[in-house]
């Protein structure tokens, strides 16, 4: 953790020096359109849950899991000839998590591939905006990779806004091409169907397609208001082979689910100025899907300047969503049946989600720092009707 935090602030310190170094003096319309930075993000974050539904061992059993993340996001642009601004993002994630819900897949073991992993996922993305034609397109690309699959995206984006940029409608296509490995409970695993220590049988296709479509207003000086709906498509091996599930006959099996899945959520967010010091963020999202889930999301929160350069943020989300109808109990599917899972991530729940977070943007820069825009504290508190309890702790800050 200490590595990745200093060979970050080493980049920052370079970058910027670079940045100074090519702004001093007088400069010729060549060097304007130079690839410049404008700001530079680093978060990092400790996740906490433990609860007693792991779907790894049928719906029972510690759901215990400690994440520590880091991320490192770069942007920066600059103008071509025909005064296009083009914007280029760099993104670098890094998770570590220790899960003892996930050592269950093979218990016999002191410690599995799957009790400890790192998580890497880069993106990198490119935007052009036209101030002529108010149009922006936009291209990506991701990658992604666990201990258990890993996986390649790819984002096309359009947007338009009106002539007063009071309106912009935006149109986002992607793409996601990903391979995950099969990993049976010890349970099943036989001479032909894994293989080596983790028991893999090799990989199976997962791919996802999704479009995001939205329209914002601005209503007046207060009020701006967005419309979003995200359709997406799945097909491929969309269980989890290392998710165990137990029959009423006493007989156990790995989940299975279908090879498609269809969801639709649709989402109105609302941003509203209450006077020089206070900023209220609404959002409502409706999700429903092909396998019979539905679900109900409201979203709050509040920005309150203390001072001109401190502010509190309280949020709160509150989430309610019916089981997939493939979803049951430990020791509740019948045999007979097609498809099961005990997985209670897609099983019928209540969540709370509650915290508040503290932000320092002074004007002469964070600690005297210039180019240390601000830096923001937040904590969050989250508990699921099921009884699973998750804390978060996050640190997010700015460079300009």
């Amino acid at each position: 953790m200490k590595k990745i935090i200093i060979t970050a602030g080493l980049l920052v310190s370079m970058l910027f020096r670079t940045s100074a170094q090519s702004s001093s003096g007088e400069e010729n319309a060549y060097e304007k359109r130079k690839l410049k930075i404008d700001e530079i993000n680093l978060v990092s974050s400790y996740y906490q849950q433990d609860g007693n539904n792991s779907a790894v061992t049928g719906g029972i059993g510690t759901e215990q899991l400690t994440d520590y993340a880091n991320s490192f996001d770069l942007k920066m642009s600059t103008y071509d000839k025909k005064n296009r601004q083009h914007n280029i993002t760099v993104d670098l994630n890094l998770d570590y998590y220790t899960s003892a819900s996930s050592d269950n897949v093979d218990p016999r073991s002191i410690s599995g591939a799957s009790a400890a992993d790192l998580h890497i996922y880069p993106s990198i993305a490119w935007s052009m905006k036209d101030p002529n034609t108010r149009i922006t397109k936009g291209l990506a690309y991701s990658f992604s990779k666990e201990f258990d699959y890993q996986s390649h995206g790819f984002t096309a984006s359009w947007a338009k806004a009106s002539k007063d940029n009071n309106r912009e409608f935006s149109i986002k296509a992607s793409a996601f091409f990903d391979k995950a490995t099969i990993i049976l409970p010890t349970e099943l695993r036989t001479s032909t169907n894994s293989s080596g220590r983790s028991g893999t049988g090799g990989t199976k296709p997962r791919n996802s397609y999704a479009l995001a479509l939205s329209l914002s207003q601005v209503i007046n000086e207060r009020l701006q208001l967005m419309l979003v709906a995200e359709p997406s498509y799945q097909e491929g091996f969309l269980s989890t082979s290392f998710h165990r599930v137990y029959f009423t006959d006493n007989t156990m099996t790995a989940e299975k689910l279908p090879g498609t899945r269809f969801k639709l959520p649709i989402a109105l967010r609302a941003s509203y100025f209450l006077g020089d010091n206070v900023v209220l963020k609404g959002f409502y999202r409706y999700y429903m899907d092909n396998w019979g889930m539905t679900a109900h999301t409201v979203n709050m929160e509040g920005s309150y300047k203390l001072t001109p350069f401190v502010s509190l943020t309280p949020f709160y989300r509150f989430s309610k969503q019916t089981a997939v109808k493939y979803f049951a109990a430990y020791g509740k599917h019948a045999p007979a049946e097609t498809y099961y899972t005990s997985d209670y991530d897609i099983s019928g729940m209540t969540t709370n989600f509650l915290g508040t977070g503290v932000r320092l943007a002074p004007v002469n820069g964070v600690l005297g720092i210039k180019h240390w825009a601000s830096v923001e504290l937040r904590y969050g508190h989250y508990t699921r009707s099921t009884g699973m309890v998750a804390n978060i702790v996050t640190l997010h800050m700015k460079m300009k």
